[in-house]
């Protein structure tokens, strides 16, 4: 079968595209056979080395899949061969013609949704799941600031958000991508990239010097009424962390879901608001809550107002280009190997 192999951790170009043989599903088992595989920020990290989980080498990337199971191990229940499934991880990753999962890691994918659908649900729609509800605590009526809408896990949290009763505020750095969040419902769409010289320049951190400057943190502030947003959900915390505290309102939540290096905060900005800040790894949630999460995906799923979005796809040989693209374009949905 074709494989995507992994031999040392570095650039994309560190993936290979191998022949090895089909596996097959022991006790618990299922053996997929992958139609699409999504491409996520955490594979590109997990390649690269930086994540703080990292595997053994060699090994195959890839947690997302669709696919149809091709056959089951001792002691299977409740998928049989020839069953639409999407993964929630897997034992040998999902950049192959076939994976071998664990039972629990595949959950039936429903008929309306296609594989390369199905390839972007897990990761992006289980992340935001956790960040907005198991953490953040979202309500109906609260408003939530997903600061970077535009990629997977962007549009997924604006779908939960919308179909929870939450007003939404999405930005974006590209026409394209600000047009992708107001086509997913979006109340308000705001350019992150707006930030006046005077803003950026400035190292406080405070808030009136950079909404005195104005830019896009004043456009939400107006947009609130002058309250602040109740909810934050963070794409780029080395980046944004500080001046999230500028929208954030009184006793708000702030869900880190990415970050991509180190900054200087000021603790005071937290006491101040009365806030919360919720670190999440998505890998780090309880059965439990995995079973709650794959629950509500399935439902939002089936009920169509879970429509992942595909924003381009590439072979498996092309898999080095999918994670160059993953990392440094502003993709606006996601990226998929259709196999």
């Amino acid at each position: 079968m074709k494989t995507i192999v992994v031999k040392e951790f570095g650039t994309p170009e560190v993936m290979k595209l191998e022949d090895l043989p089909k596996p097959e599903p022991g006790s618990g088992q299922v053996l997929v056979r992958i139609k699409a595989a999504g491409v996520n920020p955490v594979d590109a990290y997990i390649r690269s080395g930086v994540y703080p989980k990292i595997p053994e080498l060699p090994y195959t990337p890839g947690k997302d899949g669709a696919g149809v199971i091709e056959a089951v191990g001792e002691g299977v229940t409740g998928f049989a061969p020839g069953d639409r499934i999407y993964t929630a991880d897997s034992i040998t990753g999902t950049y192959a013609e076939y994976a071998l999962c664990h039972v629990h890691q595949v959950n039936h994918l429903p008929d309306n949704v296609s594989f390369e659908q199905g390839a972007g649900v897990f990761v992006p729609y289980a992340t935001s799941y956790r960040a907005l509800f198991q953490k953040a605590g979202a309500k109906a009526g609260e408003t939530v600031l997903v600061h970077g809408a535009s990629g997977g896990v962007g549009i997924a949290a604006i779908q939960w958000a919308k179909n929870a009763g939450l007003t939404v505020i999405g930005t974006a750095s590209s026409e394209e991508g600000k047009s992708v969040v107001k086509d997913q419902g979006a109340d308000f769409v705001f350019d992150h990239t707006n930030v006046p010289e005077a803003a950026e320049s400035g190292s406080t951190g405070f808030m009136p010097s950079a909404l005195d400057a104005g830019g896009y943190l004043a456009e939400i502030k107006e947009a609130t009424g002058g309250r602040g947003v109740d909810i934050i959900l963070e794409m780029l915390a080395n980046k944004n962390l500080q001046k999230d505290f500028e929208v954030l309102a009184m006793f708000g939540r702030i869900s880190v879901i990415g970050n991509r290096g180190s900054l200087e905060f000021n603790p005071r900005t937290v006491m101040g608001k009365d806030a919360s800040i919720f670190g999440l790894s998505l890998f780090n949630a309880p059965a439990e809550q995995l079973k709650e999460i794959h629950h509500a995906i399935y439902a939002g799923l089936a009920a169509g107002y879970l429509k992942p979005v595909v924003n381009e796809t590439f072979s498996l040989a092309d898999a080095s280009k999918a994670h160059h693209m993953v990392i440094e374009n502003k993709a606006a949905g996601k990226i998929v190997l259709k196999i």
